[in-house]
């Protein structure tokens, strides 16, 4: 169901990962995304998987809801196996039926991008489960802030970002509202052939757009009456400061990539 969807959710908590730099979140989830890129064997998905179901019980997420997010990815697996099996020639899986037709290439990278799309998914949600609006904002123009020097508007651009990944989870719960005022009224949106579930849907996406166009005309509203002009004149009311959080976490990642790198380039 879309309310096991925490993607977007802030949980409150007083994890490491919680108490951590926002700038430090940042860059160890874009070390993670490029580790999950770099991953190829099974031992190393195993380390990262490990590692975001370690963290995912540290700083309170249940694990179910991350083995539920699995669910939706099933269709992309079926989907992805299908392509491949016509772009990628290999060793058929058995001589007998349907699986001469699949090869263990096609499989294997089928599973492979499945689990790099479940990762980078997971670690995304992880970093903004743990990181407030305002703290990621903060932590993203701290980042970008030696863009300024190029006439980038990093402060308005910090902002969207913010924004519209704090829009997911109003999004999630605008549909599941409207999956359940569409059954109360006996409509069932997943019922007949793909034409007829495609034609169903229409029913949640229009109201669904409509109610997301007219949230953020009610938020540009609020910010122009509060006079938002970007970064000028602004004031924060807590300095990024690092703490031994931050080392801690970091030196965690930096174990991680090292066996990591060294399981990928030593078995190759």
């Amino acid at each position: 169901m879309i309310r096991d969807l925490l993607m977007g959710r802030y949980l409150p908590g007083s994890s490491m990962l919680h108490r951590s730099d926002p700038r430090t979140k940042i860059l160890l989830a874009i070390v993670f995304m490029v580790l999950v890129f770099i991953a190829e064997g099974c031992l190393s998905f195993l380390l990262l998987l490990s590692l975001t179901l370690i963290i995912s019980s540290r700083v309170g997420k249940p694990i179910k809801h991350s083995l539920k997010s699995v669910k939706p990815l099933l269709f992309i697996a079926v989907f992805m196996m299908i392509v491949n099996t016509f772009a990628v020639k290999g060793t058929p899986l058995s001589d007998y039926g349907i699986f001469k037709h699949f090869s263990q290439e096609s499989v294997a990278l089928s599973v492979r991008m499945v689990l790099r799309l479940f990762l980078l998914l997971t670690g995304a949600s992880l970093l903004m489960a743990t990181t407030t609006p305002i703290s990621l904002t903060d932590g993203l123009e701290a980042l970008l802030k030696p863009l300024k020097r190029f006439k980038m508007p990093v402060n308005e651009a910090a902002m969207m970002i913010s924004i519209a990944l704090r829009f997911i989870p109003v999004l999630l719960d605008e549909a599941e509202r409207i999956f359940k005022s569409q059954a109360s009224r006996c409509t069932e949106v997943a019922f007949g052939n793909p034409l007829q579930r495609a034609r169903n849907y229409l029913s949640v996406l229009v109201p669904l757009f409509v109610g997301a166009f007219r949230r953020a005309d009610d938020l540009a509203t609020a910010m122009e009456s509060r006079c938002y002009q970007g970064s000028a004149g602004r004031t924060r009311m807590k300095r990024l400061v690092l703490s031994c959080a931050d080392f801690t976490c970091a030196a965690v990642m930096l174990s991680f990539s090292s066996a990591l790198i060294c399981i990928e380039y030593v078995r190759s």
